[in-house]
């Protein structure tokens, strides 16, 4: 194992990265509109670590205001949203990793993904890259038409304010 054990690593290489704070349950990436909280956990030399992310995103229905989303409509875009974040790990330096996790709970979608960081700061370098890529998959996902609000709506937004 590397002179240091985790969560030691891993945990000064969040500290060091200006993404990151430290929160309750682990670390939250400050760049996002979505609640991402990132853990490690010790892991098998030579490795630095098992690092956890997870997000968590409004369903379609929920991010939209003023009407209801039909569930045709709904269910349509989670599968969409599943299949697109099969992908996720194109964006990380990681080659070990788990299938992502994507859960609907009522209004709430969870995305978790586990890999193992073989160095702690490129393992921190790709907590933040896989975080953005679910909330790019989510704005991808975002269906014209609708009014949207939270996190949907900020996403649009910066998009329009980029654009200009």
């Amino acid at each position: 194992m590397t002179e240091t054990s985790l969560p030691d690593a891993v945990e000064r290489a969040l500290d060091a990265h200006e993404a990151f704070e430290r929160v309750d349950d682990g670390y939250a990436l400050s760049t996002s509109v979505f609640e991402t909280t990132v853990t490690a956990t010790p892991a098998d030399e030579p490795k630095d670590g098992r690092v956890r992310v997870s997000v968590t995103l409004p369903t379609l229905d929920a991010a939209v205001e003023g009407e209801t989303v039909a569930p045709v409509v709904e269910d349509g875009w989670f599968e969409t949203l599943e299949r697109r974040l099969v992908d996720v790990f194109t964006v990380a330096k990681t080659e070990t990793y788990e299938a992502p996790v994507v859960e609907r709970t009522g209004r709430t979608v969870t995305v978790v993904l586990t890999y193992d960081a073989w160095d702690a700061k490129t393992g921190v370098a790709d907590a933040k890259a896989l975080a953005e890529f679910v909330e790019g998959t989510f704005a991808q996902g975002i269906i014209p038409g609708y009014t949207y609000r939270g996190p949907a709506r900020e996403l649009l937004e910066n998009a329009q304010s980029r654009g200009q």
